[in-house]
Formats: C-alpha cells, structure tokens, sequence
C-alpha cells in the first residue's frame, strides 16, 4: 500500500519461492548441536532435502571456510536449525530469546548479532559415488557463498535473491562416506536486496528474515537429467467438452560422451515415449503433444473449479529418462485443467473468467509466520478458515509460500493471486520516493531469475490464477520485458497484471485493479458509494483497518499495562499495530468507537464494542461489493481484505488473530459469504437477496421487521415469490421506508429469508441509527476517508439483560469432535439477545482452537431458538472435558458443560 511511510558457480536459475520454514526440528538445550548427517540414497531420480543445519555468527567463527565446510568439523556451542529456518526462527526455537508474540520482547532482541554474516553447515552421506550428485535449492535470504567438503563452489554473487532457484553439479566433489555442504549468509535489508520486507504490516524480525527458508535438496541420477517439466493445457470453453495437453521437459546431457536417451511417461493411462540422441552437455526440450500423441487431446476432461463451482480433480504426470536400458533420472508433476482469463470490462476494471464462468474475486491478504516457520498443519488451518468465511481468494503480496501452500490451495479450490510486494527494492525503480534503492545493473539478471524460477514453479497449479509484477508501482519498459520474457520462456498459462493499483506497463497496458483504500476505519456506509475504495471494480487491498482480538488473545499478547493503555488512551503509541507513523495508535477507529457507541468503562466494555463494531464493518464490505457485482453499470469485480491473517499478534488487519481465534471481523465475513444471503443496503435501504450459488433459487420469502433499541416493533413487511439466479446475482426484495414514526435513534432491523418449505436460510440483524455516518469525500487521503458525524448507537447500551438458556452436548469419532450447542431466546420480555458470542474452552477456560461453527455471534429474540455445530480436533481438548462459554451484548457470560 502507497505510504507517507508506507508500505552462479555452475547455477542453472529457474525455480524459487521465500516464505517457508519449519520450526527448529530440534526440542531444547539437551538437544546436540550438530543433526545427524542425511543419509541420500542412490536412486536415480531422487531428491533428499537436507534434515538441518548447525548455524553460528562468522563474529564466533575464527576457522577458515574450507575447515568450517569439511566433514569432521566440531561445531562446538553452535545451534541447531531446522531444516528451513531463518537465524532467529532457530534462537526461538533453540530458547534464547523470550516469546516474540508478547508485548514487546521482540523489540528487546538486539539487531546488531544480525549484521554479520552466519554459517549454515549440514552433513550428508552417500554411498555410490558412480551417480551424478547436485545441490538443489532457492529460498537463499539474502545471500551466501555455497561450499561443499571444504571447496567453495558458488559466491554470493551467484546465489542471490530469495527466489532464485539453483542447481550446482558437485558430482567431481561428492566422497563415498560423509559429506558436507556449509552456506555462509549474508545479512538481509530489503530496501537492497530483491528478498522479502514487512512494509508496515507488523513489527520487522531483527534479523530481517536472514537464513534458508526452503529444502535444500541432494539430487542424485545418471548422465542424463531431466528439467522443468510441466503440462500446457488448452481447455475448450465454453463447452469444456475437450482439453488439449501438451508435456514439455528438458533433457540434459552432464556427461563428457554422446548418449542417447529413452524418454518415456504417461498421465493416467495416457503413455508415449521419444528417443533423444544428446551431444556431450548437450540440453534438448521434449515434447509430447495431441499431434504426435492422439490421446493428449482428452474429452470430458475432468475440470479443476474453486471451491463451490465444482470439484478439484488433478491429474499426475511422471516422466523417466533411461539409458541404455537404465534409468537415469525421473519427473513428477502434479497439475489440473481450467481456462483462467481476465479481461478488463466496459468500465476498464478487470474481470476474471473460470472455465468460462465469471466470478467476484473476493480474498484476502496473506501473511506467513513472521519468522518464516512453515508449519503445515497451521497453514491448513487458515486456509480450511478462509474456505469457511466463503472466501475463494488469497492474495500474496512477496512471502510466495513454498509448493505445499499451493498444493493445499490446489486440493480445497482455494485461488491465489501471487506478486512481488511493493515498497523496497522490488519497486525502489519505480517507486519515487519511498524505500527501496535504485536498480543497479546487477539486479536485472537476479529479477529475471526469480521470475523465471517462481513461474516453473507455480504454471501447473490450477489455484494460480495470475500473478502480479507489481503492486503500488508497475514496473517501467526494462523491468516489465524482463519479467514478461521470463514468463514467456516458461509457458506462463495465465493473465500477468501490471499491478495491483491503478497503473499501467508498456506491453500489459492498464492493470485493471484499483489500490484506492481504505487502511483505516470507515463506516459501514462507505462501502456501498462506488467511489474511492467502495464496492465497483477490483479493489486489491482494502478494509477499515483494526481488528482488535478477542479479549482472550488481547491477555495473551499485552502486557497488563499494554492492556489498559488499549482502551484508556487512543493516542498511544501500539507496538503490536504498525512501524508506520501513519499506522502506529488507534486513533481514528477509538474516536469511532467512542463516538458510535460511547467511550469504553473498561477493557472488556471496549473489547466487545470492537466486537460489535468490526462485525458491522467486515459484513457491509463483503454485503456491498456482493451485492454490486452483476451491476450493468461499474459493477464490483473483486474485493481483497487488507489482511486475511497476521504473521504475528496484531492489532489491525486480520479477520482472524495469530492464535486462529475468532471475532467479529471473523463472524461478519462469514455473514456476508452465505451462499444464499438476505441483506440490508447502507446506501439506499434496500433489502437484498444475493444468491452465490450456480442454480436460480425461488419461492423464498423475504421478512424485514424493525425494532426500537427495548425491542419495541415499529414496522414489519413480508415479500413471498421471492426469485433469485446463480452466480452472485442478487435481487432487490423490499425497500424499507425512510422513515417510521416513533422509531428510537437506535434501533435494530431482523432479516429473515426462508424457502417454499417455510424453513430459515438466512438470518441477518443489524444496529442502526436514523442519525447516519457523514463522510467528508473531499479530505479523502490514501488510507481513509474522515467521518464528520458519527451514527448514534448509543442506545444500544441501554438494553435491558437478555439472558438465554442453553444446551450443549459433544460426540466424538475419529480423532474429530462435534459438538451440539442449543440456545434459547430470552424467556419473556421483548428485548433481544444482541451478537450473541459462543466459544468452546477447555476445562481452563482457553479456547479450543482451531474450531468451526456453523453459525456464531448471532441475535435471539424472546421465543426464538437456534442450534449451532462446533467441529474440531479431540485432541486440542488437551485431555478436558469441552465446555461452551456463551456471553453476548447484553448477556451475562455463563459457561455450560458439553460433554
């Protein structure tokens, strides 16, 4: 986002990604420093990630690198890494510093033990030394020299970039028995550097992110190797009644002799095969297509859709080369087929098409593990999150995760839309005046191999659906044909956007995405005005700003100080919002609060009014740019929440917190994403059913009913015959009156939608005032619009208690546990039960999490009843009983047995 402030040796460059790492596979202080040696077989074709490293500053090391680089070499007092681990994701693990995620330990870890370069050294051992043995890897951050048994075999100059991708033949170098590859580090500064930053998305690692954070790989085959291998496919749309496949892979000759090679593969049961007669050192590109192979023209193939289009078929592709007769090395690639196209509309805003079918692209920014950690199961966790929020999108702005996040994405029919990030030097070309330096000469060949290496690795999964060479800034004439001739030399198979703001390049034209904002809060109207950052065209990055946790994560996080500084002083400085001056308090959004529903009496009054509020936010964001998204005119194409997650414990810019818990901004999202949805329309008080699904859906009944802030009805009307078609069209049901006498200055609207069978589909309820939100359009800046008169919700903390009665019981089977919470409305008066908040805990007290519930943070009124489902894993019960704490806003917290 644009700030004031803001935001090779024998190298063969092809393949890269930064943003992974698993924790530091070693458990404590008793723990020896040096990991066993990798143990690589012989197997032509295999590939060994290297099991972790032993790492120590160069300021600790006295030796020379060819004794540091030789096995034997003692490593006394030096600590253990995972195998993908920056510096400081091993000191956290190995305990020398204090938890980074509370207050402000990470501010307390000094920078300066950074500022040197750090040794990475791991042994490996091998048998057969009559194989071809290559190191292979990317992930390099920012750089290292590369020695292997004591010789060095590339410079830093050579592996340089976090996404350049590298492969060195050290076959002459390789002994029977042990062997060694040792990495010396460079330090990490994005503003230099073509790596990875945290603009002002958090607080930045001390060590800036320094290490490897992918495999590092021993490959081992015979004379002939095969490469980028990958599928084209031309799906026939809109019929998708056939699909064309084409396999491409490079055979290279390593040997000093002219060999001929058997090149033979299949996919499914799909074969072919081609004899390749090789020079010495010489590489041929193999190519198998429907012309020479008949049966690569597929009909009814089996089609890749998102999530709730269709299914996530995905086919296999395996390749070997042998030699007379021997194989001598394999490919396996795994790949779906669909049609991605993204043309801009009549209003010059980009609308993408999926097999044909247009859809509203609605997503969310992505954030790694602020230390890299790449943890597998978490990142599942978030994204099953982002399928439950009816999400169908995550954007990644740099920190491109490694291939499994893509896999995952591939498997839950999630899209990704990945790009360089803005902000440093990726954009210090073009940029102005903000960080990143100048290009030199040097860094083009390094942009051109992390193009070339992130598009052979991402072109086969079927989630990618674009990627995005700039962000704020496109790139000029020069950067541009360098990253387009990457793209082109890898068969890239999808649109290429110029950027995710509003510019343009010379050959790719206009972008088509818009980065108007908002960063910072905004009311709930904003979003309806198609102007700035509302619901018309593709907005990349957007949303109000603060998400404030629940009050559970809040006492994880903050100190008790911390904790009281939150809601007692707006203009405080908060460590765990921004770096950025502009970002750095909660100004804007605790003058909203205040002045919406009236100045907190405590932290727990302030947590849940940002509950409340974040919840009204979130939902009219995704409700406006749903319901505008079949508009004729300037309609909404695509709306990206600024963030979907944090990679570490946030104040703003989550719909989900560092501990996967769930609040408002959580519950809001998911509200809005219902596949069949009633809403209320901000701007022109329309009542909306949108409908999300492929098929038409009729006979509904639509029912709104208003009711002072006490619970007094004030109006009620009923719509049957209620029609609606598939595909995120939506239809207006009713409009309410601009006025109804006697009507309080808060006051609330029930949405009911229900189906021919009188049953309910969607619920929706509201807190409104008949004083609205004014905006002051003309001071608009790029991170917000300022609110000039504040809706009145005061009334809402004058409602009477509202207590529900509730039952719950759990079932368990399988290693997952359900559990069955039912709740009753208050039981006489006329007040409801407003943003009622339902949580599993433990016999602790602590929520149990990761959990998914069908419905959450929801109104009762007097005589009504709902039954919600909680889905999670037994045994993050840690051994308890699971209990259900139900509180809401004007009911008293109580918790239940669930057993």
């Amino acid at each position: 986002m644009p700030p004031p402030g803001r935001r090779f040796a024998t190298v063969a460059v092809v393949l890269a990604l930064l943003g992974a790492l698993a924790p530091g596979a070693w458990a404590g202080p008793e723990t020896p420093a040096v990991p066993a040696a990798t143990a690589v077989p012989s197997a032509a074709g295999s590939s060994t990630p290297l099991t972790g490293y032993a790492i120590q500053s160069t300021a600790e090391v006295a030796d020379p690198a060819s004794a540091v680089s030789s096995p034997g070499y003692p490593a006394k007092g030096w600590y253990p890494a995972g195998p993908r681990s920056t510096v400081l994701a091993a000191l956290l693990t190995d305990g020398v510093y204090a938890d980074p995620f509370y207050s402000t330990n990470l501010q307390k870890i000094p920078k300066s033990r950074f500022q040197v370069p750090w040794w990475y050294r791991s042994d490996f051992t091998v048998e057969d030394t009559g194989r071809r043995t290559y190191l292979d890897f990317s992930g390099v951050v920012s750089a290292a020299d590369v020695y292997v048994d004591g010789r060095r075999v590339a410079t830093a100059e050579d592996v340089t970039g976090a996404y350049t991708h590298h492969e060195l033949d050290i076959t002459s170098l390789v002994r029977s028995g042990t062997n060694t590859v040792a990495f010396r580090i460079r330090p990490n500064d994005p503003d230099t550097d073509l790596t990875m930053g945290w603009i002002d998305w958090l607080q930045p690692p001390p060590d800036q992110n320094m290490g490897i954070v992918r495999d590092v790989l021993v490959r081992r085959g015979g004379p002939v190797a095969l490469r980028d291998a990958h599928v084209v496919t031309e799906l026939a749309v809109p019929s998708l009644a056939t699909a064309d496949l084409t396999v491409k892979a490079r055979a290279r000759n390593d040997s000093a002799a002219t060999v001929t090679a058997e090149v033979t593969g299949g996919i499914g049961a799909i074969r072919f095969s081609r004899t390749v007669r090789l020079a010495a050192h010489e590489t041929r590109t193999v190519t198998f297509s429907p012309a020479d192979v008949p049966a690569l023209r597929l009909t009814s193939p089996r089609v890749w859709w998102p999530a709730g289009m269709g299914g996530q078929p995905l086919y296999d592709l395996d390749l070997t080369a042998s030699v007379s007769g021997t194989p001598s090395d394999t490919a396996h690639e795994t790949f779906g087929i669909r049609d991605v196209r993204a043309p801009l509309n009549a209003a010059g805003d980009r609308q993408y098409r999926i097999n044909g079918r247009p859809l509203l692209i609605k997503g969310g920014g992505w954030s790694p593990d602020e230390f890299l950690r790449w943890d597998r199961a978490y990142v599942e966790n978030r994204l099953k999150y982002a399928l439950d929020l009816g999400l169908n999108t995550i954007r990644l702005e740099g920190h491109i995760e490694p291939d499994e996040f893509f896999d995952l994405a591939d498997r839950y029919g999630i899209l990704t839309l990945p790009g360089w990030e803005c902000c440093d030097k990726w954009e210090g070309e073009v940029n102005g005046g903000e960080n990143g330096e100048k290009w030199t000469a040097a860094d083009y060949p390094v942009a051109a191999a992390s193009m070339a290496a992130e598009a052979a690795r991402l072109r086969d999964h079927p989630s990618v659906i674009s990627f995005l060479v700039g962000s704020d800034f496109a790139p000029d004439e020069k950067i541009e044909k360098t990253y387009l001739d990457a793209l082109r030399a890898a068969d890239w198979p999808v649109p290429v956007v110029a950027a995710a703001s509003d510019n343009s390049s010379p050959q790719l034209g206009s972008s088509g995405m818009k980065m108007t904002g908002p960063y910072d809060w905004v009311p709930p109207g904003y979003w309806y005005a198609k102007r700035e950052g509302g619901a018309t065209g593709f907005n990349s990055e957007t949303s109000a700003g603060p998400d404030i946790p629940t009050l559970d994560t809040l006492r994880r996080m903050l100190s008790p100080a911390e904790l009281d500084s939150l809601w007692q002083q707006p203009d405080a400085r908060q460590y765990h919002r921004s770096p950025s001056p502009v970002f750095d308090t909660l100004k804007i959004y605790d003058d909203a609060l205040t002045g919406r529903y009236g100045a907190p009496t405590g932290l727990s009054d302030y947590v849940r009014k940002a509950q409340l509020a974040q919840y009204e936010n979130v939902r009219a964001q995704f409700e406006a740019y749903d319901r505008n998204a079949t508009d004729a005119s300037k309609p909404a194409t695509g709306v990206v929440y600024w963030m979907f997650d944090s990679g570490w414990t946030s104040l703003h810019w989550q719909l989900l917190d560092r501990y996967l818990d769930q609040g408002g901004a959580y519950f809001g999202a998911k509200k809005a994403n219902e596949p069949l949805h009633i809403q209320y329309s901000y701007d022109d008080r329309t009542v909306a059913v949108v409908n999300q699904r492929h098929a038409r859906a009729g006979e509904l009944t639509a029912r709104a009913t208003l009711f002072d802030s006490d619970g007094t009805q004030k109006y009620d009307k009923t719509v049957a015959g209620v029609a609606v078609d598939g595909d995120g069209a939506h239809t207006t049901a009713l409009t309410l009156p601009a006025s109804v006498g006697g009507l309080s200055p808060t006051y609330l609207l029930r949405l009911v939608l229900t189906d021919a069978d009188g049953t309910e589909v969607s619920r929706n309820v509201y807190w409104l005032s008949t004083e609205p939100d004014t905006l002051d359009w003309d001071d608009t800046d790029w991170y917000h619009t300022p609110t000039t008169h504040y809706a009145d919700l005061s009334g809402l903390s004058s409602m009477a208690g509202a207590p529900v009665s509730a039952t719950a019981a759990t079932e368990s089977k399988g290693g997952t546990s359900t559990t069955t919470v039912t709740l009753h409305g208050p039981a006489d008066g006329k007040t409801p039960s407003l943003l009622m908040d339902v949580h599993l805990v433990d016999g602790q007290g602590r929520p149990v999490l990761p959990v998914r519930w069908s419905d959450n943070e929801i109104s009762l009124w007097p005589g009504d009843a709902v039954t919600l489902t909680a889905t999670y894993r037994t045994a993050d019960l840690h051994g308890s009983v699971p209990r259900v704490r139900i509180s809401g806003w004007n009911t008293p917290e109580h918790t239940l047995p669930a057993g």
